[in-house]
Parts: structure tokens; sequence; C-alpha cells
């Protein structure tokens, strides 16, 4: 094949993807709609939306009032981090914190629930132990703990949920259908560590309260990482499905679970629809299949193995590599999208590096680069049209007078991928409306998965009214 056709070719499929990715305003102003829709219809009843919508019973968030020590832990993936705060009430906010990160034996993650939690109970022991002063906790009051765990839990009140499944490289069966905090809280007492979960969480739920600490505006928290979700506060009155009392403050967080969000207006290619037909949970979580960590770089690796396939565009190569599903990651792709060397020279670098392609030409590079930009624009756009659709649900997305909306975000390709991000802003401030978008703030929130787990301990504490 002659290398001017080649070329073609190759331009052929990125325009073909760059048409079935666009994602105009007219188009993400409806898929804006149909989150508040679905968000409506998942309050509305259990299962009545595939964004389950489901309640956190966290119906007080920090207000930047409170006082004394309490401890995080969090739990979402290979690691864990235990910490500790001490709040120092108005004004003070976090006087101090200090955390340690633990690696969980990979053996760990397939064994038993008992064999899980005793060594995560062990590690927090042994972080309770080091504590220098050990007056800090006077009048016999127990150390509080808030737990975040991030997979999927049936939540059964502010401090129980039984896990619905493992997800990430976890795979203990016999924790399935029970429930964590009570798995916890066993480990802990056969430790002789006198502590008291005092609230289970997911990061959305922590990054909103960690948020909402310092900025009592806070409407919502996100999580754009490996992985999407969102968090928001609604009016308990607004949950049909919501049972028993209403709760004091009239408030309650919404964990969201809007990953699993589906719309027909999603522009979706062929190299999607292959990904999910390919992956463990098949027309599950199509929304994140467009836009979260784990799967843009393999987006990207499906368009170039594609283009390879049919064409010499890359030369006489070996596809070993490029046929490797999950081979292209997401922080390769961010360092080829970002690369501002006048000969594209981290683009040729990631390309040897990762796939074994050698030898590119300034043209084929440029090309490359494109396609990272449509992958990466199309989610970041996806992703403000979401957070466009909380905004609408929350009646904040009209002329509001005054009213200021925060939203925190939280998660690795929100904070590294730097393209991603200002697409992310730029297109919220395009369907907000240029008078809309004084009053709405979007705030990286470092941190929100641990922090936010201690923050809500404190405004859940059992002796916060027995001064």
């Amino acid at each position: 094949m002659a290398a001017a056709e080649a070329v073609a070719m190759a331009e052929k499929v990125v325009a073909d993807l760059r048409e079935k990715c666009e994602t105009p305003a007219e188009l993400l102003r409806e898929v804006a709609s149909a989150m508040a829709d679905e968000m409506g219809a998942g309050l509305e009843k259990e299962g009545g939306s595939r964004v389950n919508m489901l309640l956190s019973y966290v119906d007080k968030l920090p207000t930047g009032r409170e006082e004394g020590l309490f401890y995080g832990l969090d739990l979402g993936g290979t690691n864990f981090r235990v910490l500790r705060v001490q709040l120092g009430g108005n004004e003070k906010h976090v006087v101090n914190r200090e955390s340690r990160e633990v690696s969980i034996p990979p053996q760990l993650m397939s064994g038993s629930s008992s064999e899980l939690f005793g060594f995560i109970a062990s590690e927090l022991a042994k972080f309770v132990a080091d504590e220098e002063c050990a007056n800090v906790l006077s009048n016999g009051k127990k150390r509080e703990l808030g737990f975040t765990f991030s997979f999927p839990v049936k939540q059964r009140s502010v401090a129980s949920g039984t896990l619905v499944k493992w997800t990430k490289a976890f795979s203990i069966d016999d924790a399935v259908g029970e429930d964590v905090v009570a798995e916890l809280q066993t480990a802990m007492e056969k430790q002789g560590l006198d502590m008291h979960v005092a609230a289970l969480i997911n990061d959305a739920v922590g990054t909103l309260a960690g948020a909402r600490y310092y900025d009592k505006d806070v409407v919502a928290g996100v999580i754009f990482g490996t992985g999407t979700n969102a968090a928001y506060v609604e009016k308990a009155n607004a949950i049909p499905k919501w049972e028993g009392e209403l709760p004091n403050s009239g408030d309650m967080v919404i964990n969201m679970e809007w990953g699993n969000f589906c719309s027909s207006h999603l522009p979706v290619t062929e190299y999607d629809q292959e990904l999910d037909m390919e992956s463990l949970n098949p027309g599950e979580q199509i929304y994140e299949k467009l836009m979260s960590g784990m799967y843009l770089g393999e987006i990207v690796r499906r368009v170039l193995l594609k283009i390879s396939l049919q064409s010499s565009f890359f030369g006489n190569i070996d596809h070993t590599k490029l046929k490797t599903r999950f081979l292209l990651r997401t922080p390769h792709i961010s360092a080829m999208h970002h690369d501002e060397t006048p000969d594209l020279k981290i683009v040729a670098e990631k390309l040897e590096e990762n796939l074994e392609i050698t030898g590119t030409s300034l043209e084929t590079r440029k090309l490359v680069v494109e396609i990272c930009d449509i992958v990466a624009r199309r989610a970041a756009r996806l992703a403000a049209a979401g957070l466009a659709g909380i905004l609408k649900k929350l009646g904040r997305d009209g002329n509001a007078k005054e009213q200021r909306s925060v939203i925190a975000i939280d998660g690795g390709l929100f904070e590294h991928y730097t393209k991603f991000r200002e697409c992310l802003q730029m297109t919220l401030g395009e369907l907000l409306g240029e008078e809309v978008s004084k009053s709405v703030a979007v705030k990286h929130a470092d941190d929100g998965s641990g922090i936010g787990a201690a923050l809500i301990a404190a405004s859940q504490s059992q002796y916060r009214n027995v001064e």
C-alpha cells in the first residue's frame, strides 16, 4: 500500500471518529436534561432508574464548627489509608492531621473477610498506638472513625451497609451480603481497639463533606478518576422512596452512582461498543466507560489498532502489544496530548515504549495527538453535561439571585489531565451561559475520601451535643 493511500485511510478513520464523538452544546443540554430526569426517577422508587440514587443516610454535613480528635479509614483500592485529624472548631478548622498509607498484601484481596478486616484493624491499632499524647481522649469517650469504602454497598443507616459486590481487584466471596461496618467493628474489638465506626461513606460523599467543611456553598462532590461518581445534597422531602421519619436537618446526601447513566443522546462509537461487549459488565456503566480514567487510554488503543490493521500507516509492526487490552493507559494519552516539543518527541517515546510502534513521522504523531484530543474532549464535555444535570435537578441552572453553587471535584483524571479539566470547565460555562456561570464554581478538592471520612465522623459524632 502506497504511503499516501495509508495516510488517507488513517485520516478517514480519524474523521469518522471525530464525527461520531461530536458533542455540540445542544446535544449536551439533552444529556443534562436526561441526567436530571433519571435522577428524579431514581429518587421516585428503588430500581426506578439506571442511576441508583442511593440514600447515604448522611443528613448532617460538617459545618466547620466541629471540635475534637477523629479518625478516617479510606479503602478503595490496593492500598488503604488511615488518618487522624484534630479539629479546632470555629475559624481554626484542621489543627493537625497525620496519615499513613498501607499496601494490602495481594493474597488478602481474594482471601477471607476476617483476614482482610483483621489486617486493616491491626494496622489501625498500630497507628493509634503511635500517638504521642496518650491522653488525647478523656472522659471515657470512644475514639470515632469515619469509614470510606468505595465499593457498591446497600446502605442501611449512616453506619451500616451490606456489600453488594466487589469491584477492582477484590474477590472475597464471604464478605458479599455482609455488613462491612460490623466486620470492621468485630476485627477492631479482636485487636482490643476501643473505636466506634460513626459513619460509612464512599469517596464522592467524602469529597462533598471535605469541601463543605470549608465552604457552605458546596452542593455536590464528584470523582473523576479511574472511575466516576457523584454525590449531592437533596431536600429530604423530594425523595419519594424515603421511608421513615424525615431527618431534622431536612437534607439527605444522595450517592448517585451516576457511572451507570445511559441515554440515547450519548455519542457512542463502534470502539465504545466493542469495549463494552468485552468488559466484565457489558451494558452497565456506559457513562463511566465514555469518560473515566480507566477507559480513555483503551478507547485510543482501539482506534490505533483499527488504523494499523487497515493500513500500513505505522509501518510494518508487530501487533502483539497493540492488541493487548488496557496496555495504553490514560496517563500515557495525557502525556501525548500535552506534548509541546516541536517534533512531538514524547508521543514518539510513548508509542515506542507502550506499543512498539517505532520510527513514526511527525505527521503520524500529529494524528495520534488528534485521536487523544477527540477522545478526551468528548469525555470532558460529557462530564460537564453531568454536572449541568445536577445543577438542573437542584434548580440552580437558571438565573439564581446571588445564589452561589460550588461543585467539589477529586480524582486523578481531573487533577492531572490538564486539558480534560480545562475543557470540562469551559464546557460547563458554555452550557450554563455567562450570567449563571458567575455564580457557579468548580473546585479541586484534594483528598476528599480521607479527610471527608474523619469530618463526617465528627458531624455524626455521638458526643456532639454532650458537652
